[in-house]
Formats: C-alpha cells, structure tokens, sequence
C-alpha cells in the first residue's frame, strides 16, 4: 500500500470527494486503535479488582467507582465533544482524546491509593469520549457504498471483540505482570494511534456548527452522576435510603431541565428533533439495550467464574474467548451484509440471538462447572456481533455527513449510559438477592456480629475468600473439624445465594434484549437512512432502488 496524502486542513470542506483510497484505510486503522482501547478499559478491569483491593486497600464502593467512574466520564462528555468536533474538526478532537487518554492510562498505572486511581480512571474517560464521539463521523466521511459497509464491519468487530476481550487480557497481564500494566499497555499503542492519525486522517467538520452548550452539559453529567451514585447507595443500603431517593429525585429533575434545555437552545448539543426519525430512536434503545443487558452481565459473570468457581484471572478471561470469537466472526460477516440487507433485520434478529444465548446461561445450579455457560456465551457473541456492525450505520445513516458528529456522539452516550446504569442497577439487585438469602441462610448458626460481614463479603460474590476466612477463625476457636464445618456452611449458602442471584440478572438481562428486539423492529426503517449516511435503501425482500430525493420509499 502507497503512502497517502498528509491531512488536510480543518477548512476542508465537508462532503467533498473522499480522500485517496490509502488514506482512508489509515482513518480506519486510526479509529479502529483508538476505539479498541477505549472499550477495552470498560471491562478490563474486572478481573484485576481483586488485586486491586489487596494493594490499594480498597472497599467495594471504591472498586465500583473503578469501573463507574470511567462510564460515567464517558457518557457525560460523549455529546459535547461531538459539539465540539463538528465545531473544531474531527480529526483534531480525536488527536486530543488520544492524548488525555495516554496521560489518563499513564496516571492509572501510577495510582498509590484508590481514590487518585478513580480521579484517573474520570480522567482516561475524558480522552476517551473525545475518541468515540468522533470515531464513526470520521469513518462516515471517509467511506461511501460498500466500502462503508466493510469499514463499519470492521468497526463493529473491534467494539464487539474489545468488550468481550477485557477480561482476557485483564486476566494475562495481571497474573503475568501486574494489574498496573492493564493502563501502562495502552501507552505504546496510544503512540502509534497519534502518529497514524497526525501523518493520515484527514479533516472534516460541520460549517453550521454552533458553541458549545456548557449548560446542557452540565446539567446532563449531573443527571447522569446523581442517578448512578443512587443506584450503588440502593445496592449498598436500600431503596427508600433518604440519599438514594434524594440522588433519584435529583437525576429526574436534572434530566427535565436538560430537556427543557435542548429545546430552548438555538444549537443544542442534542438536538431533540432527531427523535422525530424513529430509525434514529430505535438506534438509541439499541445502544442503550446491548450495554445494560450483555456487556453489564459480564461484570458479574466474571465475579462468579471466579469467585465462586474459584478460577484465576487467566483462567476466568479465556473462558471468555468463545462470547470474543463468536463476536468477532459474526460481525464480520454482518459488515458484509450490511450493504445489501436492510439494518432492522440485522439489529432486532441479533437481539433476539442476545436475549436467547443469556437465557441458555440461567438455569445455574450450585454445582454447575464453567462448561454449563458455553452455549449460552457462543450465542451471545453472535448476538453481539449481529447488532454492533449495523448499529454503527444506523447511528449516523439517518443525518447528513456534516451532523455525522452529534449523531455518533448522542448514540455513544446511550451504549455508555447503558454500561453504566446498567452495572449499578443489576448490581443493586444482584447484592440485595444475595444479601437477603445469606442472612436467611445464616440465620442461628453464626454469631450475629459475625453475620455482617460475611453478608458484605458474598454479596460480592467472594464465595471462596469468605469460606476461607470463616475456616481460619472457626479453627483458632474450636479446632479443626469447626473449621471445616465453616467452611461446607459458607460456601453451600453463599454459591447458592450468589448462583440465585445471578440467574435473576441474567434473565432480566435477556428480558430487556427481547424487548429491544421489538422495538428495533418496529422503529427502525430504511427509508429514513440517507444515500450518504447508511447503506443503500432497498425493500424488505432485498430488491428495489431508492427513491428520489436519496430516501427509500420502503419501510
């Protein structure tokens, strides 16, 4: 492959011809680099938590914000960097994020204690939304026709492969190395995305675009952070909790205003009116679906194969490579179909293959091996796979090229919102299960004071380190054979508790993909995807032209 051209100036005007066939597989490169890593961060820490616990004296409120912290950043800043990229110019918007999540990744790395590793974990997200609120506009202006196809096939593999990896390389290199080396890896490879991206990828922006909206901004992050924070206060204390239900309150009044907001402003940073398209709607529920369903779940899967199962972090990840292989074939294979078959019977069957391989995952029982979840992470993957690639058209089909970049961004907050509120949330219910059958089950066989603890230890799924422990006290007071009745008692209450508990997650989590199949299926519609922005219009069989004015007359 020749060398391409080097960037153009942000002046360059939108719409014009595509770059030079080299330089727009460099734009893939770059974008495919950028978004690998950024998702990959949402989950490779799962399998690092424990770790990270031990050296950093963490409690759990402090490991969930290791996660949250992150999604949240994410999603809050998703809409006003595509504002400020449209306004700015794509390329250079992403070359920030590149940078502020090299130094992000850096200070993770660093981290000496868990509150300055949160901090850092906010900052990483801050470079990160940059990234993927920028990424499918700069695919969308690079590629048309069938080449968008394959470019968005491969995107959506590297979106499908990134999630469902992390826990693999999460487990490689903090059994190999150190769990510091899950943020100092993507330095080198944050390296090269900055070099691509300076020397190849060319510019576009939005002529039209306005400022900024700082206040719809904040009063969305706000929202956002005080519905998550109640979220994990219910998990941690309960519902009707006077800061829970204050947190909640405050998110819905927040939310109102953002709305209010965005239909007063003259250049919103979310343009309401785009919900009047409802193809554009149906790809936020779908974003927002496959987050809070599939890639939320992980979290607790992980937490069961190895807390309960009691596999190391190496061995907990590669059980993981068949949901990442299964994505990644299935999305290939999706990117080509993606110029030819209508985007509703990708997406709304793909959730239907989703909602089906976790319903294969239920039905655990206390002595189930990891070998009773393979059918179930298969089906998933495809699922995955299936959505991920003509979800990425379908998030900025539906606009002209030039507002490519709200379009990406709004549809990039809802997966994140999606990750975020739904591990608060499954995790509120999956620690409230717990929590209850533990105490019922503990109930006149251990010491009340004694009951706490255990009960705060298995809601979070650490079957094997409270057995542990219950041994090593029960020995020290009665000998060896206490410490071995112990033992039986709390890892036949809490692999119960825990195994009930994440059945219930797993089916609510299938639940939510049924019915986001529903609603693709009805929502999403050819017709509203322009000639430049999705794949060309044809009618529900396959055949036909697009109508005049760049739209298809076929639903």
């Amino acid at each position: 492959m020749t060398d391409a051209p080097t960037a153009q100036p942000a002046s360059a005007a939108p719409g014009a011809a595509p770059p030079a066939e080299p330089a727009r597989w460099w734009t893939l490169a770059a974008v495919c680099t950028g978004v690998f890593m950024l998702l990959l961060d949402v989950t490779i820490v799962n399998v690092a938590l424990p770790d990270i616990a031990t050296e950093l004296d963490a409690s759990l409120s402090g490991l969930q914000w290791v996660i949250d912290a992150y999604a949240l950043s994410l999603a809050a800043l998703l809409l006003t960097a595509g504002s400020l990229a449209d306004l700015f110019g794509r390329r250079k918007v992403f070359l920030i994020g590149l940078g502020l999540f090299t130094l992000g990744s850096l200070a993770c790395g660093l981290a000496q204690d868990i509150l300055f590793l949160c901090l850092a974990r906010a900052f990483q997200g801050i470079g990160g939304a940059a990234m993927f609120a920028t990424a499918l506009a700069l695919l969308s202006s690079a590629f048309s026709g069938r080449e968008r196809g394959t470019a968005f096939g491969a995107f959506g593999a590297t979106t499908g492969v990134a999630v469902a990896i992390g826990p693999v390389l999460g487990g490689v290199l903090t059994s190999g190395l150190s769990w510091r080396w899950i943020f100092f890896v993507n330095i080198p490879i944050c390296a090269v995305a900055v070099a691509i991206t300076w020397l190849k990828v060319r510019e576009s922006q939005d002529p039209r675009a306005g400022r900024p909206d700082w206040f719809g901004f904040v009063t969305f992050s706000l929202a956002l952070a005080a519905l998550v924070y109640g979220l994990i206060e219910a998990g941690q204390t309960s519902w009707g909790e006077t800061r829970v239900v204050v947190c909640l309150v405050a998110s819905a009044v927040l939310l109102a205003v953002f709305v209010v907001s965005q239909l007063r402003q003259r250049h919103p940073m979310f343009d309401l009116g785009l919900l009047r398209k409802p193809t554009f709607t149906g790809g936020l529920i779908a974003a927002f679906a496959i987050s809070a369903s599939a890639f939320s779940l992980l979290t607790y899967l992980v937490i069961y194969v190895q807390n309960v199962l009691g596999y190391s972090a190496v061995e907990t990840g590669v059980r993981f490579l068949f949901l990442s292989a299964a994505a990644f074939v299935v999305a290939a294979v999706a990117g080509r179909l993606t110029s030819f078959v209508p985007a509703k019977w990708l997406i709304a069957p793909g959730f239907v293959v989703l909602g089906t391989g976790l319903l294969l995952m239920t039905g655990i029982q206390t002595d189930s091996g990891w070998t009773h979840l393979i059918p179930g992470l298969i089906v998933t993957g495809a699922g995955i796979g299936l959505i991920n690639t003509p979800l990425a058209s379908t998030a900025v089909g539906v606009v002209a090229p030039e507002r490519s970049g709200m379009a990406s961004g709004v549809n990039s907050t809802f997966r994140q919102v999606g990750v975020a509120t739904g591990i608060a949330a499954l995790g509120s219910i999956f620690s409230h299960q717990v929590a209850s059958a533990v105490r019922d089950g503990l109930a006149g066989q251990v010491p009340g004071d004694a009951v706490g603890g255990l009960t705060a230890a298995l809601s979070n799924g650490q079957v094997q380190a409270a057995a542990e422990r219950a041994q090593e006290t029960a020995v020290g007071q009665g000998g060896d054979g206490a410490g071995t009745a112990a033992y039986d008692l709390i890892t036949d209450v809490g692999t119960s508790a825990v195994v009930d508990a994440l059945n219930h997650i797993v089916l609510i989590g299938a639940v939510l993909a049924y019915a986001a199949a529903v609603a693709c299926f009805f929502l999403i519609r050819q017709k509203d995807f322009v000639i430049q922005g999705g794949p060309p219009a044809r009618s529900e069989s396959g055949e036909g032209a697009p109508a005049a004015g760049g739209q298809s007359s076929v639903s």
